[in-house]
């Protein structure tokens, strides 16, 4: 702070009030001003003048550069506020209840471009400043400061391109225009899907999409602004994989359903954060299933929802919305379970309800909230007024307890009553040693659960359906004929898990390719393995499954059995190992057979995604060696246009099973790439790679200009996951503890140390625990104990399963 007055308004003389004294509390981040005398209530106007520093923390105002197409470093000077680091560019009132007006002008280099929240009404050269321009932007919506944004540098802009009104642009840095158009295509959709949806227009007076070189979120909807990493904005749709285009789509939208929920109405403080973000990513789904109904967006969404199982799984786990009091509990919301549970308990929630009146209900709370802010309760209110449902009363019990039930299903009564109970689930795991045990969950939990089963009448083989409210411990409903089979979480819908006693978990298995849905029939295979981790089941059981479902044909059914494979290949060794390759091969090439090497003129998004993924399976956990020369081959010919997902997969299994000249290639043709995709897809697949003295090599490029900060969090993760060579990765983590910490942003640092859940052979996980006893992560002191915890649920299930597993596949009993 350089100085500072203020100005009292019509209650007074209007006369300046000298500031006497500027004190900075650190600690809370709050600034006090003293005057020279008491203020009197009313209207006042507080002038400050101060500076700053054009950081590169990725964070408030800071710098990000990048290399044009003369091999010039640029520098582009960008803004990231959310969740408390607008106070880092300028003095305000930085919470998000206290929303304002923002006029911004900014004065920049006469050959830079610059952008803001609202549309540009002038731009001059600046009154006594030789080179400079004057630009000044029109005032916004009264909204909170963590959206305000400006971004400055060598960027260009598309022609807009008018979506009902509304002015749309790309804005990049230049030379990469020709990456623009789908993104184009994408939020032009999206714009017009929650206009209509959400039945209130856009609320600001222009959009601009910026990809940021540098950038420690994925995207962030700065209203009118909205900054996202280059990776996910800029792509080239003929190298790009469908999982690659998905991304790109879901984070696009993501980020515009916050222009409505999140940027006109606003939570009142950080504990809501949640229904922001949660919404954000229910919404995402919605349009991108809207923009692409082939991609089947809710059933990849499984994948999503098994995440956040897996941490809603731990006794470390938390409530969705639970107390924040400093900066570093507001970061530290923003995880898998403010963003995926979320999403999914509010998925459950309009299945049960209904679509329409869910819908109706979202209008209302927006319409009644514009331009404000809510707590949580107030959106279930909304809903509660549309629909007449006791949703308060539902979702209480979602959002203020942690953890969710498992859903016990059996037939009892001689086959004439199904028992329906309920109680927490939880993972088994401890290191074995008598001192680290995972507490016993607390079996007295209980949700509200909004239940739909389905059921196929051993009769006349009618399917129906029912929907049930168990909000007690357990419930008895008659059977009116015998099931052939029952499935208790229909469409996979419901935020809970399903354990069904061995002859119901038998028929589903033997009817699920004719009788279940993809998305149940991925939710059947996620439970059997649960199971597995919950020591209900044994890994051969989850074996066995798989052989089942060796003719599956849905892609995300077939990378939840593929994660489960990959899962125990870090339980064996040796013979085991070799003996759990042949086996992985027998469960895979029968699909991958009948889909075909090749890809074909009729296949679709899904199909070609679906292919990449069985080759890369079957040259990584198969150990296929004619796939993994056919990798080589795939990378050798780039000229030759091969499939984006074929390419994908190659590199990762040419990564697992490569040699130095491999790795220094990587290194060529990732610094080389001609998009942010391509030259991620090499970055990573370096931390692939089993050879230790290579992984070594890696981990020391993180802390060099060889790899962008807001890169190294993935790589360091990565490369900690490695199951080869995973320890190295370790010893490089805890040695250079400090210089990790200081170069790679604060928010990203208990992130990166997901990695450490794999390194489950018991010395290396005794030795992660013990470093974590005097080292704290405190923008992520939550995250890094829920890693810890899953870590050992990794290491009781390679000593549970090792000897046992290996045994079964050498001898078959």
């Amino acid at each position: 702070i350089l100085a500072a007055d203020l100005t009292e308004g019509p209650l007074s003389d209007g006369s300046p009030l000298a500031v006497t004294g500027v004190a900075l509390d650190a600690e809370t981040e709050r600034v006090t001003f003293t005057l020279e005398r008491t203020l009197l209530p009313g209207e006042a106007h507080l002038r400050v003048r101060f500076n700053g520093e054009l950081n590169d923390k990725l964070r408030g105002f800071y710098r990000s550069t990048f290399t044009d197409t003369d091999g010039v470093e640029q520098v582009i000077a960008t803004t990231q506020f959310e969740a408390t680091d607008a106070r880092r560019a300028f003095p305000c009132w930085d919470e998000p209840d206290h929303k304002a007006s923002f006029a911004i002008s900014l004065i920049v280099d006469e050959d830079l471009f610059a952008v803001s929240n609202a549309s540009e009404l002038s731009r001059v050269p600046a009154p006594d400043r030789v080179g400079k321009h004057l630009v000044r932007f029109a005032e916004t919506i009264v909204m909170s400061t963590y959206l305000v944004a400006f971004v400055v540098g060598p960027l260009e802009a598309t022609a807009p391109v008018d979506v009902d009104g509304t002015p749309m642009r790309v804005i990049y840095p230049k030379g990469k225009g020709h990456l623009t158009d789908f993104a184009l295509e994408v939020g032009a959709f999206c714009l017009r899907h929650f206009t209509n949806y959400y039945g209130i227009p856009y609320p600001g007076d222009k959009l601009d999409l910026v990809a940021v070189p540098d950038f420690a979120f994925g995207a962030m909807e700065n209203l009118g602004c909205v900054t996202f990493r280059e990776i996910l904005l800029l792509v080239d749709p003929a190298t790009t994989t469908q999982a690659e285009l998905l991304n790109v789509t879901d984070v696009i939208n993501h980020e515009l359903a916050h222009m409505w929920f999140g940027d006109l109405v606003t939570m009142k403080w950080w504990n809501g954060i949640w229904l922001n973000e949660a919404f954000a990513t229910f919404m995402e789904m919605h349009a991108t299933d809207a923009f692409r109904p082939q991609w089947d967006r809710w059933t990849t969404f499984g994948l999503s929802r098994t995440a956040a199982f897996d941490t809603d799984s731990l006794t470390n786990t938390r409530p969705i919305e639970y107390p924040v009091i400093s900066p570093a509990d507001a970061e530290g919301m923003f995880d898998i379970l403010t963003y995926e549970k979320g999403a999914a308990v509010v998925r459950m929630l309009e299945q049960y309800l209904g679509e329409d009146q869910f819908r109706s209900g979202i209008r209302r709370y927006l319409a009644e909230h514009a331009f404000g802010t809510t707590e949580t309760t107030d959106l279930w209110d909304a809903i509660e007024s549309a629909t007449g449902e006791p949703v308060r009363r539902i979702m209480d019990s979602w959002i203020f307890q942690g953890g969710f039930p498992v859903i016990s299903v059996d037939i009892v009564n001689d086959g004439r009553t199904l028992r329906l109970s309920q109680h927490r689930f939880g993972y088994a795991g401890d290191l074995g040693d008598g001192e680290s045990p995972i507490p016993a969950h607390d079996d007295a939990a209980q949700w509200i659960v909004p239940l739909i089963f389905s059921q196929r009448s051993a009769t006349d083989g009618v399917v129906t359906f029912e929907k049930v409210l168990l909000d007690q411990p357990s419930v008895d409903i008659d059977l009116i004929e015998p099931a052939t089979w029952i499935y208790v979480n229909t469409e996979g819908t419901g935020f809970y898990r399903a354990r069904y006693a061995p002859d119901l978990r038998a028929a589903l298995v033997t009817h699920a390719q004719t009788d279940l849905s993809a998305i149940e029939r991925y939710g059947l295979v996620d439970d059997i393995w649960a199971s597995v981790l919950a020591d209900d089941l044994e890994a051969h059981d989850f074996l066995d499954v798989a052989d089942a479902f060796c003719e599956e044909t849905d892609l995300s059914v077939w990378q939840r059995i593929i994660a489960g494979l990959s899962a125990l290949d870090r339980v064996v060794d040796g013979d085991g190992r070799a003996a759990l390759r042949t086996r992985v091969r027998g469960i895979i090439s029968p699909a991958y057979e009948k889909l075909g090497p090749e890809p074909r003129p009729d296949d679709s998004d899904r199909d070609r995604a679906l292919r990449g993924v069985l080759f890369e399976a079957l040259g990584v956990l198969g150990g296929n060696v004619d796939v993994q020369s056919r990798a080589h081959v795939i990378l050798d010919i780039g000229a030759l246009d091969p499939d984006p997902s074929l390419v994908a997969a190659s590199v990762n299994i040419v990564a697992a099973t490569g040699t130095g000249a491999d790795f220094d290639e990587f290194v060529r043709r990732m610094k080389s790439a001609p998009t942010p995709q391509e030259e991620l897809r090499y970055l990573g697949a370096l931390a692939d790679f089993p050879d230790p003295d290579l992984i070594a090599r890696l981990v020391r490029m993180s802390l060099t200009d060889d790899v962008r900060s807001q890169n190294a969090p993935l790589l360091l993760r990565r490369a900690l996951s490695n199951r080869d060579a995973g320890e190295i990765a370790w010893f490089f983590v805890s040695s250079e503890w400090e210089a990790i910490t200081t170069r790679l942003p604060s928010n990203s640092i208990a992130r990166f140390l997901e990695g450490i859940r794999g390194l489950s052979k018991h010395g290396t996980a005794a030795e992660v625990l013990a470093f974590f006893e005097t080292h704290e992560v405190p923008q992520g002191d939550k995250i890094l104990a829920q890693h810890l915890e899953r870590l050992e649920v990794n290491v009781a299930l390679r000593q549970r399963e090792s000897e046992r597993l290996t045994h079964r596949l050498l001898h078959g009993r």
